[in-house]
Parts: C-alpha cells; sequence; structure tokens
C-alpha cells in the first residue's frame, strides 16, 4: 500500500502519479502552498482520498456556488469509500459533511481523526478552519494537543498550535511553538503568522515589523491567501507605526491584486482600506476596484464574518449591492437554527451597524454594533481580524459624542500598544475633545 508524505496509508489507483498530486494537497495544505490546488489535476482518479480531496480545494472557494462544484467528488469518494482505509474514510465523511453544511459533524469527525489518525495533518488542518470560523479557539488548541504526541517531527504541526494558544490569549506558549515551528523550519509562513499576532498583541511593534520583512523572502509558493494575509499583518504594523506611505505601498503591491476573485484576498483589502481611512488615511478610489469584486458575493452567505467585510466594502464604495447584501444576510438569520445562532444574533445586529456606519450613521452603528461586540467571537475570525470592528465603534462613539464611553475603550488600548503612534494621536484627539488636553501628559 502507498503512503503519503506523512506516513498515513492511502489506496490509491492511479499510482505513483496520483501520489505525487496527493502529497501536494496533503504537504501543500499544511504548508499553505498553492501546490495544494495541484490535485485538481487528478479529476478523473477514482481513488476516494484523491477524490475527497479534490472536494475540499472546490469547498475552500467559500462561495455559493462551491458546494455543487464539490458535490459531484463527493459522491464518487463515497462510492469507493467500502474500498478505503478507516482514517480514509473518516476522511471523506468529513468532507462530505462540509459540503452539506453541517459543520459540528464535521468538526467531530475531525476531532476523531486527531486522536485516532494524529499524522493525518490535513485532516486536522481542515478541524482547525471550521473550529476558526466557529470562534472555537479552544478546540482548535484540544485537537492540535491531541496530534502532538505522534507529530512533533512536522514543524507545521508546532505552527498550528503556535495560533491556538495565540488565540486562546497564551501568548508565552503560542511564541515558543511559532519559535519552535520557525527553527524546524524558516519558511513555516503559519508559524509566521502566529508570531505576528502575538508581537501586535504584546505591543512589540517595531519587533514584529523587523521579523516579517527578515522572514518574507520565504513567502514563495504560497497560496494567496497566505502571501497577502502575512503582508497584511506588516501593513498593521506599519500603520501603528504611522507609515501611511509605507501602508499603501503594501496594498498596492503586496496585499491587492493577487487573486482578486478570492474571497480571503478580498477582505485583508477591505479590512485594511478600512482601517487607513479609520487612522485618517486618504485612500482614493482604491474602494470602487474592490467592490467590483464585492458585488459578486452579495448571495454568498458562507459565513457570517466575509458577508460583514463586503458590506463595509460595499458601504464605503456607495455601491447599491450593499442593501442586497444586507437583504440576503437578514434572510439567512431568519433561516438560522441552534447550530448557526451567530448568523441571527450577532452578524444581523453587527451588519445593520456597520452599513450604518459606512454611511454616517454613527448613532445606529453604536447601537446595532454595539449589540453584536460582546458576541463577535462567534462570526470566527481572528483577534486582529476583528478588531476591525472595534475600531469601527470606537470610531462611532466619537463621531456621535459619546466621548466618555470612548475614552474607556481607548484608553486601555493605549496602555497595551505604547509604540502605537496611531493611538497615540486619537488619544491626544479625544482628551483634547473632553477638554483634558491640559491633562494629556497623564494618559499618553
Amino acid at each position: 500500500m502507498w503512503t503519503d508524505t506523512l506516513g498515513n496509508p492511502v489506496t490509491l489507483d492511479g499510482g505513483g502519479a496520483s501520489l505525487a498530486l496527493l502529497n501536494d494537497f496533503v504537504e501543500g495544505f499544511i504548508a499553505s502552498e498553492a501546490r495544494a490546488a495541484n490535485v485538481l489535476q487528478a479529476q478523473h482518479d477514482p481513488s476516494p482520498i484523491v477524490q475527497a480531496a479534490i472536494a475540499a480545494v472546490h469547498l475552500f472557494a467559500e462561495s455559493a456556488t462551491a458546494a455543487a462544484s464539490a458535490r459531484p467528488h463527493v459522491l464518487r469518494a463515497q462510492a469507493g469509500a467500502h474500498a478505503a482505509t478507516p482514517r480514509e474514510r473518516q476522511f471523506i465523511a468529513a468532507v462530505a459533511a462540509w459540503a452539506d453544511g453541517d459543520i459540528p459533524s464535521a468538526v467531530a469527525l475531525h476531532e476523531a481523526q486527531a486522536r485516532e489518525h494524529p499524522r493525518d495533518l490535513a485532516s486536522l488542518k481542515l478541524g482547525h478552519y471550521h473550529l476558526f470560523n466557529r470562534g472555537d479557539s479552544p478546540g482548535m488548541l484540544r485537537m492540535a494537543l491531541a496530534a502532538l504526541p505522534a507529530a512533533a517531527d512536522v514543524p507545521y504541526l508546532h505552527g498550528m498550535l503556535a495560533f491556538a494558544w495565540e488565540q486562546c490569549h497564551a501568548l508565552d506558549e503560542a511564541e515558543t511553538q511559532a519559535r519552535t515551528a520557525i527553527a524546524m523550519r524558516r519558511k513555516e509562513p503559519w508559524a509566521h503568522h502566529a508570531l505576528a499576532h502575538v508581537l501586535l498583541t504584546q505591543g512589540r511593534l517595531h519587533e514584529g515589523h523587523d521579523f516579517l520583512a527578515d522572514v518574507s523572502e520565504t513567502w514563495t509558493g504560497l497560496n494567496s491567501f497566505m502571501v497577502t494575509h502575512n503582508w497584511w499583518h506588516q501593513a498593521l504594523f506599519a500603520l501603528d507605526l504611522d507609515r501611511a506611505d509605507e501602508v499603501l505601498a503594501l496594498y498596492d503591491q503586496q496585499v491587492w491584486g493577487v487573486a482578486c476573485d478570492y474571497t480571503q484576498d478580498q477582505v485583508n483589502a477591505v479590512s485594511l482600506l478600512a482601517r487607513l481611512e479609520l487612522a485618517g488615511v486618504d485612500v482614493g478610489s482604491r474602494w470602487d476596484d474592490v467592490a467590483g469584486y464585492l458585488a459578486r458575493r452579495t448571495a454568498d452567505q458562507v459565513l457570517p464574518f466575509l458577508d460583514l467585510q463586503y458590506l463595509v466594502g460595499l458601504g464605503r464604495a456607495g455601491r447599491p449591492e450593499a442593501d442586497t447584501l444586507l437583504a440576503n444576510i437578514a434572510a439567512r438569520a431568519r433561516a438560522a437554527g441552534p447550530t448557526d445562532a451567530a448568523w441571527a444574533e450577532v452578524a444581523w445586529p453587527a451588519a445593520r451597524g456597520l452599513l450604518a456606519w459606512t454611511r454616517g450613521d454613527h448613532a445606529a452603528c453604536v447601537r446595532d454594533l454595539g449589540q453584536a461586540l460582546p458576541r463577535l467571537l462567534e462570526i470566527g475570525g481572528s483577534h486582529a481580524q476583528r478588531d476591525l470592528f472595534a475600531q469601527i465603534h470606537l470610531d462611532a462613539l466619537v463621531r456621535s459624542g459619546h466621548l466618555g464611553g470612548a475614552q474607556n475603550l481607548l484608553q486601555p488600548q493605549l496602555r497595551a500598544q505604547p509604540e502605537s503612534r496611531r493611538l497615540r494621536r486619537q488619544a491626544a484627539a479625544l482628551y483634547a475633545a473632553l477638554g483634558l488636553g491640559g491633562a494629556t501628559e497623564h494618559f499618553l
């Protein structure tokens, strides 16, 4: 029997050629490399595990049509599953559950896989994807720790552990795991990403900027999300250091334009443009270009985190499609059940507040987005990504005259980020508006 790059037995009909393409998926996926999509070249290979991998690639499109594209491959995988190994059958079942929209079942299968077949790190990474999108960072950590005794030799597992620790706010453990991964393999972009989160959270802005600049030479052959997202993190460091020209250059050259039709590249762009505007930077006509792609997303409703970002972009560009998207979010919220209640209870009020902010109705933003903020974790996204919504809420507080509330939120951020020139500027303006300009030195 054949084995994949991690030593997992695989059932293949296509022999060595199929194995090479399957390994591209397995290792490419956990290494955040574009070659994971090479498995699409095996469209006609009946091997069940190959067909399941192809289905997964289609589902990562995160679009309204992704499940339909994946389903024929799921059916082929299921048709041959009787001849596959138990590990392969479990992976096939998890991908099938994903295609059916049954994420709780998919997560349960990936968790079982982590315990029973801990070197199936493609399954673990996919489980992390689902858990991340549900805001379940403890689940991410639990799953990765289950695999550690059997897969400690794989640098990518340490990168996954680093991000899970960081999302659980265990920053020292996250940094240790990230540096372990990088010591094992300098080109480990997910570990770079996890360490960037740690350094940003701890206010080590200059160190973070220098670190990403140093390792960026290794960001070759990556999927578009990973390369644009790591550059997005570099832009966050530069933005807090008040290097607006650098941030705009990073946006134009690294963050936007790699795969404009891909969901994750679009939300990177929306998030960075909005943050630039919140920092007082004129972004020119950049919203118009992004909005042309976002306008095609109004009927997606795949993940609430994505829809909220699309809504901000369409609203800031002044596009009428923003109202269509808001109506579709409302419909999705009405259809939500117990396993996807975040659409109704979090995404829907957040959507109303975010669109209000883009249109200058700051009081409505404070009311509606403020309602959603305590549970925003449930829509997915990382702490750093969701911080955009907190920044928008803070801006709305200031613009609607809730200055005391704004001070209560801004001052702790400033204490945690003493290197942030962006926050110092915002705080100075706020204290002047509060009539405390003469006491600013006690706060900054």
